[in-house]
């Protein structure tokens, strides 16, 4: 990558099939607005279906939450223009956060749909593993809607196994064992 000036770690740009540059990057306060902004454009469904788990809406409380990770066992990207944090559309969220007391993380991705299908999500789950593993932890997991099978062939195209069936119905566990 001649000319380009180094991206501090975990940085990248990330060119969708649409000819679309984004920037992927770890999350920042000032992202809380945008993401919230980008929440409230999707429909319930659409929440359910994309961040894998049913959340009506994103409180300020919530976004504020997910964009202050705590760095010793909490990860997040975002996939924004490539704008300064607070300005740039959120596209995509990605976190995982390890599990107390266990050697476990649990992920959650969420692609807005203006940008779904262009090999985002997985590119994001690559970025969540990579972190799990850097971080010396035995699992990765989530609970994915059965319905959304995107996600859940994503998952098993990187090699997640579905676990029992969750207490909630329609929700699956996808494990991703780290030191197979």
């Amino acid at each position: 990558m001649t000319g380009h000036k180094r991206l501090p770690p975990w940085h990248e740009q990330f060119r969708l099939p649409s000819g679309r540059e984004l920037l992927i990057r770890p999350i920042r306060p000032e992202d809380a607005g945008p993401i919230r902004g980008a929440f409230s454009l999707l429909g319930p469904d659409e929440i359910r279906q994309r961040f894998l788990y049913a959340l009506k809406e994103l409180t300020p409380e919530m976004a504020q939450r997910l964009s202050q990770p705590d760095p010793q066992n909490e990860f997040a990207l975002v996939a924004t223009e490539p704008l300064p944090p607070g300005e740039a559309l959120v596209g995509a969220v990605a976190r995982a956060a390890v599990v107390a007391r266990t050697r476990d993380a649990e992920f959650a991705i969420l692609v807005s749909h203006f940008i779904a299908g262009q090999g985002l999500g997985r590119h994001l789950m690559r970025k969540l593993v990579k972190w799990a593993k850097s971080k010396k932890l035995d699992r990765l997991y989530g609970d994915v809607l059965d319905s959304n099978l995107p996600m859940l062939q994503l998952a098993q195209s990187l090699g997640f196994n579905r676990v029992r069936e969750l207490d909630t119905p329609g929700l699956v566990r996808v494990v991703l064992d780290l030191n197979p």
